[in-house]
C-alpha cells in the first residue's frame, strides 16, 4: 500500500483499476481509524469515549456500497495520467471524508425518520445501549473528516477548497433535509398541497445531489488543480442531473426494492415522504383513488401501507418508472455531450453506470 503519512509516493504508471479498487479502498480504512483513534486511546481522560467513537465509525461507516468514496479516486483518475501513489492514496482519503459525510447524514436521518435499518443491519440508534446518544455520534463522524482533511490535505495548494467545499456541502445537505422534513410532516391528516414535482426536485437537489454526486467530482478537480468557475459550474450541471435521476431511483426502490437487496426496508409511504411515486399517484388519481391515499398515506399501519402500494400497483406506476428511467438516461447523455467542456465525458459515463439499472 501506498506511504500514507510522508510525501514519499513516487511516480507511477499504475492507473486506479476497477476490479481492485474496492479492495485498494478498503484497505485504507483501518488506517483511517487507527489515525483518528490511536492518540485518544491512550489518554485516560478521554479513552472511554474514543473507544466508543472507533465503535462508531467501525458500525456506521466502511458498509454502504461507497459509490461516492470511490468516485473521487476514479474521477481523479480520469483528470490526471500517472498520477502518483501518494496521491492516489490521498484521493482514497478524501473518498473516505465523502463516506464520513454520508454516515453522518444517515445517523442522524435515521433518528428523524425513525429508521429500522440501514444497510442489512439495525440503525445504530436503535441498538440499546446506543439511542439518542447517536445524535452525538453523528456529530463525531462529521467532525473526523476535518481531523483528516488536515493531516493528509494541510500541506497541500487546494485545502481551502476541500474545506469550503465540505462545510459549503453539509450546509447544502441540511437546506434539504430541512425541505424534506417541513414538507412531510404530518398535521392533522395528510396535507399533500406542496407535493409537486418541484418541491421534490428541490429536496433533491439540496438533500442528495450535491453531496452524492457533485462533491466527489469536485473533490477530484481540486486535487487536479481545476478550480476554474466554469468547469465546475459544467460538472454541477451534469451532475445535479444525474443525482435527480438517482433519488427518483431510491424513492422507486424504497416501495419496489426487496430489503434484503437493498439493505434496509423502506418506509417513505408511512413516513409521509413527498417522494416521487406519490406525486406520480397525485397526478393520476380518479377522486376516489385520491381519498384511498389521504385515509393511508403517512399511517404506519401494515394494512394501509398496502392499500397504498395497491393503488401504485393498479396506477401502472413501475412502468412509469421504467419509462422515466430510460428518458432520464438519454437526457443525461444528451447533457454530458453538450456541457461537459474540456472535462473527460468518461468521468461523468462512468459514474452514470454505476446508478442506471441498479438495484440497490
Amino acid at each position: 500500500m501506498a506511504h500514507i503519512n510522508g510525501t514519499n509516493g513516487t511516480n507511477s504508471n499504475k492507473k486506479v483499476k476497477s476490479t481492485s479498487e474496492l479492495e485498494e479502498f478498503d484497505a485504507i480504512f483501518p488506517v483511517l481509524v487507527e489515525n483518528l483513534t490511536q492518540n485518544g486511546l491512550k489518554d485516560s481522560e478521554i479513552s472511554d469515549a474514543i473507544t466508543w467513537f472507533k465503535e462508531v465509525l467501525e458500525y456506521n461507516v466502511p458498509f454502504g456500497k461507497k459509490n461516492r468514496g470511490i468516485s473521487v479516486v476514479t474521477s481523479y483518475c480520469q483528470l490526471v495520467q500517472d498520477p502518483t501513489e501518494e496521491n492516489l492514496t490521498r484521493a482514497r482519503v478524501l473518498g473516505w471524508c465523502v463516506e464520513l459525510l454520508q454516515a453522518f447524514f444517515l445517523v442522524a436521518d435515521d433518528i428523524m425518520d425513525s429508521s429500522i435499518t440501514r444497510r442489512g443491519q439495525p440503525c445504530w440508534y436503535k441498538l440499546n445501549k446506543v439511542g439518542t446518544i447517536a445524535i452525538n455520534d453523528s456529530f463525531y463522524l462529521e467532525s473526523a473528516i476535518y481531523v483528516l482533511l488536515k493531516k493528509y490535505c494541510r500541506d497541500q495548494p487546494y485545502y481551502v477548497h476541500l474545506m469550503e467545499l465540505f462545510h459549503e456541502t453539509t450546509l447544502q445537505t441540511v437546506i434539504g433535509q430541512c425541505l424534506d422534513l417541513i414538507t412531510s410532516t404530518p398535521s392533522d391528516g395528510v396535507d399533500f398541497t406542496n407535493y409537486t414535482l418541484d418541491r421534490h426536485a428541490a429536496i433533491v437537489k439540496w438533500k442528495t445531489a450535491f453531496y452524492s454526486f457533485y462533491l466527489p467530482v469536485a473533490i477530484a478537480m481540486y486535487m487536479a488543480g481545476i478550480d476554474d468557475s466554469e468547469a465546475h459550474t459544467n460538472a454541477k450541471r451534469i451532475l445535479l442531473q444525474m443525482g435527480h435521476f438517482f433519488q427518483v431511483q431510491d424513492d422507486y426502490l424504497d416501495c419496489y426494492g426487496a430489503p434484503e437487496v437493498i439493505g434496509k426496508i423502506g418506509t417513505d409511504i408511512q413516513d409521509n415522504k413527498c417522494g416521487w411515486l406519490v406525486i406520480q399517484a397525485l397526478n393520476r388519481v380518479t377522486p376516489e383513488q385520491r381519498q384511498i391515499l389521504e385515509e393511508n398515506y403517512a399511517r404506519d399501519n401494515e394494512e394501509k401501507i398496502e392499500k397504498v402500494k395497491k393503488l401504485y400497483r393498479d396506477l401502472n406506476l413501475s412502468q412509469v418508472y421504467q419509462d422515466y428511467e430510460e428518458k432520464s438516461y438519454q437526457e443525461l447523455m444528451n447533457l454530458i455531450e453538450k456541457s461537459s467542456g474540456n472535462l473527460p465525458k468518461q468521468m461523468f459515463i462512468a459514474f452514470a453506470m454505476k446508478i442506471y439499472k441498479r438495484k440497490k
